[in-house]
């Protein structure tokens, strides 16, 4: 779609006024042009090599570590462009990010000038909500959003604010990985991660009647808290990224409420402690299904905590301090799943 229709000024949005007459072409060349995809065994991240051939040339592309970070372009094998990129330079966190912590970001959504993130926090509202509302009226995917909607309304499913909220935020997702051109605002680096650290607290916050200064701060909590929970994860793992938003809905929903730091950080603990087992497969319809899961398992840590109900440290992976917890999330996914990731590419690499 990018070779034959993409706008190569607009970086990540490459392919974003690709028309529908376009995409049926493009079925046509995929149909009809032989595309082998084969695994690179390196120990970067992100790595990509892309070879075009035809009968008298061949040019080959190579990214590395970021989507738009080109690092090398040859044709002919005539190296036309050649950039030095150091392995470890995009594998560490952001300096700034190192500064964060739970107790911050919780202490700054209090106190921050509400001039200075409403702006942005208006965009995800509106954007976000936008597909989630085309995902709930449309047919994309599977439908989980759609489908819990209608469960919810002939009585299957019970009428309450955590059903409401993860058929909200999965029905984003519904969307969103089923070619739905709607724009999200991502977080981390994830349409997925934003639609889930936001969805499920506008829709709480609609149906709970929180007031706009209220949702803003508390969204404001939840995104940097996905930043920061995420971070230890690492850009591309095996773990799931939408596990570090639902964490960050966990506390959020204590925010929202006036909780205490304390009880924000056992839900964060707590929501972690449940669903950090689900991997990363790919961006497929399948990941709506996960929002939908770590959202459930989002209302429930909040709940088990205003019970005074939370995992301590020593129960698995859950440490007494919550920081220490999420270090802990990042060995486990980067070292644990290492072996993980490598099996799921094979497992992908087969069914192609």
């Amino acid at each position: 779609m990018g070779l034959l229709y993409g706008d190569t000024k607009k970086d990540l949005m490459v392919i974003s006024d690709i028309t529908l007459e376009e995409i049926e072409e493009v079925k046509k060349f995929i149909k009809n042009t032989p595309i082998e995809v084969i695994h690179e065994n390196t120990p970067t991240k992100l790595y990509i090599m892309v070879e075009i051939h035809s009968e008298n040339s061949c040019v080959s592309v190579e990214v590395k570590h970021l989507h738009t970070n080109i690092t090398q372009i040859k044709k002919d094998k005539k190296i036309l462009l050649q950039q030095a990129c150091n392995d470890n330079c995009f594998n560490t966190p952001q300096e700034d990010r190192e500064h964060l912590s739970v107790e911050l970001i919780y202490n700054l959504a209090k106190i921050i000038d509400l001039d200075d993130i409403k702006p942005l926090m208006i965009k995800v509202i509106t954007l976000n909500t936008a597909i989630a509302r085309e995902g709930l009226s449309g047919n994309y995917g599977i439908n989980i959003g759609k489908i819990i909607q209608e469960h919810i309304e002939n009585g299957f499913y019970g009428d309450d604010v955590r059903n409401r909220a993860a058929s909200f935020a999965a029905a984003g997702s519904d969307a969103r990985m089923s070619g739905c051109a709607l724009p999200v605002m991502t977080t981390s680096g994830s349409g997925n991660q934003g639609m889930a650290a936001s969805l499920a607290l506008i829709e709480y916050a609609n149906k709970m009647k929180v007031p706009e200064e209220q949702l803003l701060r508390t969204l404001f909590f939840s995104h940097l808290c996905t930043v920061h929970i995420k971070t230890n994860v690492g850009r591309l793992s095996a773990y799931c990224g939408v596990i570090c938003s639902a964490a960050a809905v966990s506390g959020a929903l204590c925010f929202i409420n006036n909780n205490s730091l304390d009880m924000v950080s056992h839900a964060i603990a707590n929501t972690l402690g449940d669903v950090s087992g689900i991997i990363c497969d790919g961006a497929k319809s399948s990941c709506a299904m996960k929002i939908a899961t770590t959202i459930y398992a989002a209302f429930d840590a909040y709940v088990l905590v205003t019970h005074g109900k939370y995992l301590h440290g020593g129960d698995g992976i859950i440490a007494t301090d919550i920081e220490d917890t999420l270090k802990h999330i990042g060995k486990l996914s980067q070292d644990g799943m290492q072996i993980t990731d490598d099996v799921i590419i094979d497992i992908m690499n087969s069914n192609s």
